[in-house]
């Protein structure tokens, strides 16, 4: 593997960022098997979009991605932000005030470097920095399941053929001191 810089966007880097999101999502709906669901696709692409234009206009406090770059291009993304509207709701509201952690891309060339996890570290001990005790994230995406169930245990909450027959969407919470920090070398 290369070197590795995580840092902030910045505006200049807003269409390299659109069009890794872009790549990204087209690649994770293919390989979930619903690359059909083109509506569905332009939907998360914009919300990330929106997701990356609040960061940068807010310089951070409504928004805060992180940015990986390898050899001159994105390698991955990560940011923090209001839970969302689906996580309150099926929480019944138990998660209402606590950070979700999201947008947790890696481009589908270099899965399994690493890249991944050390923006998770990255984002915990960015997390610990700002007195941030607690997040929670979600998935309806199969194969993004199976990668938090490895790294956090068993979703809190399952809703059950959510986004179809056999189709879950999950919910975790958990507290920053109890997830590992870890860098791989």
């Amino acid at each position: 593997m290369g070197k590795l810089e995580i840092r902030r966007p910045k505006a200049a880097d807003v269409e390299a960022i659109h069009t890794f999101f872009r790549l990204v999502i087209t690649d994770t709906f293919e390989k979930e098997g619903i690359a059909d669901l083109h509506d569905d696709i332009e939907h998360e692409i914009a919300s990330k979009h929106d997701y990356l234009s609040q960061d940068l206009e807010s310089q951070g406090r409504q928004r805060y991605f992180l940015i990986a770059w390898m050899e001159g291009k994105i390698a991955g993304t990560i940011e923090y932000g209001p839970s969302s509207s689906l996580i309150d709701e099926s929480t019944g509201h138990a998660l209402r005030d606590v950070i979700e952690v999201g947008t947790v891309l890696v481009h589908p060339e270099l899965h399994g470097l690493g890249i991944g996890s050390t923006l998770w570290s990255t984002m915990l001990l960015t997390l610990q920095a700002r007195g941030i005790s607690q997040f929670c994230l979600d998935s309806g995406y199969r194969n993004a399941q199976l990668i938090w169930t490895r790294k956090f245990g068993e979703a809190d909450y399952v809703l059950d053929n959510y986004w179809g027959e056999g189709q879950h969407h999950m919910i975790w919470s958990r507290k920053v001191e109890d997830i590992s920090i870890s860098f791989k070398i």
